[in-house]
């Protein structure tokens, strides 16, 4: 590389100089401080730790994926509902309780008025006692539907289950709560995927489960109704707001709306007949030992358990505001 040249004209020499004496030399400018050192750069990372950190952060990022759908397939599977998303299963819905099932009872909410029901019910079949008798229990529902998410007529339906087993099996002490809680898990009431209960009771579209083929954690159970109440003559599958299994229910079919006829599609029937499987055995729902018991007959499932606790809870809260 040739040295730098000054652009700027040459100057006549001065006097006592000729045109070959060297120039004066410029003056120097004074020394300044030092200056410091520069602090020494940090390592720039490699191209190859680069690529590799982010090899390393896309497979964190697909694993939490894959782990997130083992998850919610394990859930879903775990309520038999593997034809559903996440936000379809009404279990999903609902937090668990943080409690320890066996060592908590039956939450105490607001209890139906014993005059609303018939005094002299059968086993398999109760009602209102007559139009005062519906207003009543109707009224009483309606108040309670103002402080919790739970149709009045659904409400109805527990509250007669209430009265029914009170009369029929007072060692029980069920509470309409824990119908309520098993019917949020189940079905939210009566509504999933958009049913609706209508003035009688009955559920419409009809709720029926997933065939009960042994696949997503369920039972194989061949068809014990020849597809009267699921519509499938080769499994069998759970119906209704409460989701019996037809052979379940040929066991503890019930009439609750009084109407003569039993049908796992009434809320009315299924609720009744509900109280009065929780109470078999001579269970006593106000002890922890027999909620946890009564409840585990219808999913022997801790989360299950703790999820229709965790709903039951709510339900006796709100049913006490005001």
């Amino acid at each position: 590389m040739s040295a730098f040249t000054d652009p700027s004209p040459t100057q006549s020499p001065g006097p006592g100089q000729s045109e070959d004496s060297p120039a004066p030399a410029s003056p120097s400018p004074p020394p300044g401080p030092p200056r410091p050192p520069r602090p020494p750069r940090p390592p720039r990372p490699s191209r190859r730790r680069l690529a590799l950190a982010g090899r390393l952060g896309l497979v964190l990022v697909l694993l939490a994926v894959v782990v997130g759908a083992v998850v919610v397939t394990a859930q879903r599977s775990d309520y038999g509902r593997d034809d559903a998303a996440r936000e379809e299963i009404p279990a999903l819905e609902v937090e668990p309780a943080p409690v320890e099932l066996g060592t908590v009872a039956q939450p105490a909410g607001l209890a139906p008025p014993a005059s609303a029901l018939l005094p002299g019910n059968t086993p398999d079949s109760a009602g209102p006692a007559s139009s005062s008798g519906r207003a009543t229990l109707a009224s009483w529902a309606t108040s309670l539907a103002r402080n919790i998410d739970v149709p009045a007529r659904a409400l109805q339906a527990y509250g007669i289950a209430d009265l029914a087993l009170r009369q029929q099996q007072p060692g029980c002490k069920l509470s309409w709560v824990t119908v309520a809680g098993l019917a949020r898990i189940e079905s939210n009431h009566g509504r999933y995927r958009g049913a609706q209960i209508a003035g009688d009771g009955d559920v419409t579209p009809r709720i029926v489960g997933v065939p009960l083929d042994g696949t997503s954690g369920n039972r194989t159970i061949s068809d014990t109704d020849g597809g009267v109440l699921d519509g499938d003559p080769s499994l069998d599958r759970a119906v209704g707001p409460l989701q019996f299994i037809p052979s379940s229910w040929a066991r503890w079919r019930s009439d609750g709306n009084g109407d003569g006829v039993a049908d796992p599609n009434n809320i009315d029937d299924a609720a009744l007949a509900a109280g009065r499987y929780l109470c078999a055995g001579g269970r006593d729902l106000s002890t922890g030992p027999g909620w946890r018991a009564a409840v585990l007959s219808y999913n022997d499932s801790d989360a299950y358990g703790r999820r229709v606790y965790a709903a039951a809870d709510a339900y006796a809260n709100g049913s006490r505001i005001g």
